[in-house]
């Protein structure tokens, strides 16, 4: 006959494991998660305020709507306040501004070996339109 005492353990040791390693990955996805949410909001807003950078020379002298890039870009500059946010990418085309911001946020928990900090990005865009 085999002897099997011991075998339970290293099963129970592994399942263990695996839990810790399940609760760490839940625990930093949703932590990264949030941050992202924040991060969408204030592109949302950024984006919203940079629509207002109407090209008010274009406007009154021709009637087209077009964004003035540089005032776009300055109030986008204005617009985004918090820690850590870098504003990668401004661009307009025509009566549209595409705004792309990132993020580094450190992880909740990190196991040995893993990275304690990651980059969230988030993108939004805008559209400047004449009222009908």
């Amino acid at each position: 006959m085999r002897r099997e005492s011991g075998e339970i353990t290293v099963m129970t040791i592994g399942f263990f494991v695996f839990l810790g390693l399940l609760a760490v990955v839940v625990i930093n996805s949703s932590a990264a998660f949030l941050q992202r949410r924040e991060l969408d909001n204030v592109a949302d807003g950024a984006a919203l305020a940079a629509a207002d950078g109407l090209s008010r020379a274009d406007f009154y002298r021709r009637g087209e709507v077009r964004l003035d890039g540089a005032e776009a870009r300055r109030l986008v500059g204005s617009h985004v306040t918090g820690e850590g946010i870098r504003v990668v990418q401004i661009s307009t085309v025509g009566d549209e501004v595409r705004v792309r911001l990132e993020r580094t946020v450190g992880l909740a928990l990190t196991p040995p070996g893993w990275t304690s900090r990651t980059t969230i990005v988030s993108e939004a865009t805008s559209q400047l339109r004449l009222g009908e």
